[in-house]
């Protein structure tokens, strides 16, 4: 049974303003509205892409979005920042208003969209349980029956007769989400306000949705940049691209879909870096990163497959036989974590006369979540530094996203930088 439709939502604003912005656009609107003519701005306004220069005074944050949700369903949302993904979830939450299109819903909906929203900083945390229980519509009695459970999982004994205002922003959160769960929501919205809290919390957070998905048959819609719990908890997933909808299905391929179509454009020519060292008779001008399907790519899972395609100018002789070419995966202290090296793993090069490719592929890349930096040092039959040809620190960089490694059903995130196969026996 469908518990939610949305149907043509959008929602505009005036870039630079607050609400509509000048009183002649609001009499314009009403004069249009009153003879029955169609609102004159929504003729108009920009995509929502946010690193791009503002070109009109008004700005689609989303665009004809269109989906439904059955009782029971986990619909995870992902895009990158400034997709519209919160905007999304504040007009199915009620917070704001669409500019066009409407929501059906059945039932009560609880959202957890930013850290102590709805939350009264002066009152205390029981108090505020009490309020949220309120807005939600519930009894008295029926948070009576719920409360001791709610103070239990937020972990905030101590201080639940202390004002809110006083909680950490992780306290927040737990006493938040713990509301919104137990109190029996038929639908809870749930933006990624979750990264606040500990990854103890989070992995309570993400086994509760799960029992009221599963065991209550309450339907959940979840935001997330974490992609461990996109998949292990989403039954379906919607990609959101610059204000709209650009894929919906299975975790797994929106997954692939939001890595793969991010407008990726070619690496920026290095040839004319100047902190370079080598003698110059070949000369690095891109790299880039490619997925197992040979798409390039700036982001990965954790434990995927990764392939670093560099792009080599010749414009000397040189002796391919003798060539050797390291990479150095970097975190952001410029630790290296990772070192391939061609001629400790076997490879060898053949001649070519004006360009040459160089692809190191890594089956499984196992780092945990974080942006890593590339170093790249190309040789000519000893690695010391009289035999440089062209090195260069941070030629590019890639984001690892954290994911289930160990297939524990949950992110690691305790565990050390690099992920290494092993079992414990006993």
């Amino acid at each position: 049974m469908t518990i939610l439709k949305a149907q043509n939502i959008s929602k505009q604003y005036r870039l630079g303003n607050v609400g509509t912005g000048t009183l002649s656009h609001d009499f314009n609107r009403w004069w249009h509205k009153i003879r029955g003519k169609e609102d004159p701005y929504l003729k108009i306004g920009a995509v929502n892409d946010r690193s791009a220069n503002a070109t009109q005074d008004y700005v689609w944050a989303i665009r004809d979005i269109n989906f439904e949700v059955k009782r029971g369903e986990v619909l995870g949302i992902i895009g990158k920042n400034g997709a519209g993904k919160s905007t999304l979830l504040k007009i199915l939450s009620r917070v704001t208003s669409p500019t066009t299109g409407s929501i059906k819903t059945k039932g009560r909906i609880a959202s957890l969209l930013e850290v102590g929203t709805g939350f009264h900083p002066e009152l205390t945390g029981k108090e505020n349980i009490y309020l949220n229980g309120a807005i939600l519509g519930m009894h008295k009695t029926e948070i009576d029956n719920k409360i001791d459970e709610i103070i239990e999982f937020s972990g905030c004994k101590m201080y639940i007769d202390t004002p809110v205002k006083r909680y950490s922003s992780g306290m927040h959160v737990r006493l938040a989400f713990a509301v919104a769960a137990f109190l029996e929501p038929d639908i809870l919205v749930v933006d990624e306000v979750l990264a606040v809290g500990d990854a103890e919390f989070q992995k309570k957070a993400v086994g509760k949705m799960q029992d009221i998905s599963r065991t209550d048959g309450r339907t959940v819609i979840f935001v997330s940049h974490n992609m461990a719990a996109i998949r292990s908890l989403c039954s379906r997933c919607m990609v959101l691209k610059n204000g709209v909808e650009s894929f919906n299905g299975t975790p797994e391929d929106a997954i692939n879909h939001y890595l793969t179509d991010q407008s990726l454009k070619e690496d920026a020519i290095l040839i004319e870096r100047k902190d370079r060292i080598g003698n110059g008779k070949l000369k690095m001008e891109t790299l880039n990163f490619l997925n197992d399907k040979g798409k390039l790519i700036n982001s990965i899972i954790s434990g995927h497959p990764i392939t670093f395609n560099l792009k080599l100018k010749h414009f000397e002789d040189v002796n391919y036989a003798q060539l050797i070419v390291s990479f150095a995966i970097q975190d952001k202290n410029e630790n290296t974590l990772l070192l391939f090296v061609s001629d400790e793993m076997g490879a060898s090069f053949g001649y070519v006369k004006d360009t040459h490719e160089i692809n190191l592929h890594v089956p499984k890349f196992n780092l945990r979540g974080g942006i890593y930096t590339i170093r790249v040092v190309i040789t000519e039959g000893t690695t010391s530094v009289d035999h440089f040809i062209d090195t260069m620190d941070n030629v590019g960089s890639i984001e690892v996203l954290e994911a289930d490694v160990y297939n524990v059903g949950n992110p690691n995130r305790k565990l050390d930088q690099v992920f290494l196969e092993g079992a414990f026996v006993q």
